[in-house]
């Protein structure tokens, strides 16, 4: 997984949304045992304990559960992965739209530019 952390925002918000990432595009599938708190935290260059607080929020929002002797695992309910793709989807839209409309663009104009280009016809 290629982490990408800067320092605008707290690391382990970071590091959280990152492997909601990775779960959601489908880096980590339902069921998929995670590596170990350190082997992550070193991939990622952070502080294992940064690492311990990020993945103890997944646990919280139940994307990732723990086994005591196996280790941790992501859910395996698709539901709720999909749930926060869709999440996740209308962030970044809203974002897009936003950043349009500071261009001085309306949402329909936005949309009509969006098929444009995907018909390549700009």
């Amino acid at each position: 997984m290629q982490w990408e952390l800067n320092s605008d925002r707290p690391v382990y918000l970071q590091l959280i949304e990152q492997i909601q990432a990775g779960i959601i595009s489908g880096h980590f599938n339902p069921g998929d045992k995670l590596p170990s708190v350190r082997d992550l935290a070193a991939d990622a260059a952070v502080n294992p304990n940064t690492m311990q607080k990020a993945l103890s929020e997944l646990e919280r929002t139940g994307l990732v559960y723990a086994n005591r002797t196996s280790g941790r695992f992501i859910t395996s309910d698709t539901e709720l992965i999909q749930n926060l793709k869709k999440q996740s989807a209308k962030s970044q839209i809203k974002d897009f739209l936003d950043r349009m409309e500071l261009l001085g663009f309306t949402p329909e104009e936005s949309i009509h530019l969006v098929k444009k280009t995907l018909n390549n016809e700009l």
